[in-house]
């Protein structure tokens, strides 16, 4: 069985992971953005705040854990199906399903237990309080659908199955615009219809991959009843994708931090904060799908023991995400107030988030070497240094600016300059470590009895 991605162009195997996943992380940013526009045209600047801002930082800091731990059996599954250990790769989705299963529960009460004390220490104004609450509320209760469907999509990814994934979140997507709109528009239930939406969309979503897994003619042949986990394998997901999950966790608290200190300069601010994450979000799931795709890519052509093309698609997929950031920086600084316009038209949002792209979006370019240089050295399975280098650069030096700087010029734009400053920190101590970290030894050596026992 001939394997597409171990062999041919590097270029046109990236781009042919890049564009499903570009895709796909698109539409469920659309879902995301599209609550966000309803909310502001239709229901006012405090539901788009709640929906934005306080609530998405508090989703971001539980989820993305489990996201994390997903990306390990990405690399798992990637690897196992580049050496051709089909049995290995069962038990590896097994075990991951079992792992959403258990995971979902956890988030679910942790999420509907932390809802309120989290909201309240990050200083959410009162006119927002109970609409944030509204949201987490309803969101949490579909927790385990999206892990399942994070899961069985990185499976799916892993095993260069692309499209599919794909396809489901476009049918998500689709349903979630128009219980949106029925919901928010026709019926008036306001956030809560948003919250609605976005749940029904996810279960839906998580059944169609469901379907996929537990087909009896794929490779991966999911038995409810043999899901449980397998030791060996839990251990190896963890021990790649907690760090990632850590990491995650870490942004979500420096931002907390940095939505504390938005949320203090007052509902304009919010709002603005929130309009500009929306379109912030675009760029960054360009990113993150290349960060994916090279960790796609250097997970399997590892696993096959292709060394040279892992390192071959590092500089590929660095010039391909510099080109794209490039094009980014330009739209949003040549077009900002229009942009701005989609969610807002109150003119203290506008001018508040026009600063905000401004400090931000010409920066975006520094940020390529963290995702691209990260994700492949995690697919070749070390995950725990790139955590520790991004924590570093970007997560404990934005809590350092916040108490050092911000005091002694307290005002919006230098609270976001901490941004740009801690990408090129960071992406300096990843070139460094690249080709001084001696990585690609360790792990090669760890190779032959990693494979071989599992």
């Amino acid at each position: 069985m001939q394997n597409r991605i171990t062999e041919g162009p590097i270029w046109r195997q990236l781009l042919s992971f890049f564009f499903p996943i570009l895709l796909g992380t698109f539409f469920q940013q659309l879902y995301n953005t599209v609550d966000a526009i309803i909310v502001g045209n239709f229901v006012g600047k405090e539901a788009l705040a709640a929906v934005g801002g306080p609530t998405a930082t508090l989703v971001n800091l539980l989820i993305n854990l489990f996201v994390g731990l997903s990306s390990g059996a990405t690399v798992i599954v990637a690897q196992h199906y580049g050496a051709r250990q089909m049995e290995e790769l069962r038990r590896t989705v097994h075990t991951a399903v079992a792992l959403a299963l258990a995971a979902g529960g956890a988030i679910t009460a942790a999420g509907l237990l932390l809802a309120r004390p989290v909201l309240t220490a990050m200083g959410t104004p009162e006119e927002v309080m109970a609409y944030a609450l509204t949201y987490l509320r309803i969101y949490f209760l579909g927790t385990v659908a999206t892990c399942l469907y994070n899961i069985g999509s990185s499976v799916l990814r892993a095993v260069g199955d692309t499209r599919r994934p794909l396809y489901f979140l476009m049918a998500a997507c689709g349903i979630n615009i128009l219980l949106d709109l029925l919901f928010v528009v026709v019926l008036h239930l306001e956030v809560l219809g948003v919250a609605l939406a976005t749940v029904l969309s996810q279960v839906v979503s998580a059944g169609l991959v469901l379907l996929v897994l537990c087909h009896p003619a794929s490779l991966f042949c999911l038995h409810w009843s043999e899901i449980r986990f397998s030791p060996d394998i839990l251990r190896s997901i963890v021990r790649i994708g907690l760090p990632t999950g850590l990491q995650s966790d870490m942004y979500t608290f420096s931002n907390m931090l940095i939505q504390s200190c938005v949320n203090s300069f007052g509902t304009d601010a919010m709002a603005a904060w929130t309009a500009f994450g929306k379109l912030d979000a675009f760029y960054w799931m360009v990113s993150a799908a290349f960060g994916i795709s090279v960790t796609t890519f250097a997970s399997q052509n590892f696993g096959a023991r292709r060394y040279d093309r892992v390192r071959k698609s590092t500089w590929v997929c660095l010039v391909m995400a510099l080109i794209s950031s490039l094009l980014f920086s330009l739209l949003y600084c040549a077009f900002p107030q229009p942009l701005l316009r989609i969610f807002s038209s109150d003119q203290g949002v506008i001018s508040n988030g026009m600063r905000i792209l401004w400090i931000m979006a010409p920066f975006y370019c520094t940020f390529i070497f963290v995702e691209v240089l990260s994700g492949v050295i995690r697919g070749t399975g070390e995950s725990l240094r790139p955590m520790l280098l991004t924590c570093g650069g970007v997560c404990v030096l934005r809590i350092v600016w916040v108490f050092t700087v911000l005091p002694h010029h307290r005002t919006l734009d230098t609270l976001i300059a901490n941004y740009p400053i801690t990408w090129c920190i960071t992406s300096v101590l990843f070139l460094l470590y690249y080709f001084r970290g001696h990585w690609m030894e360790r792990q090669i050596r760890k190779l032959g009895h990693t494979v071989s026992s599992n």
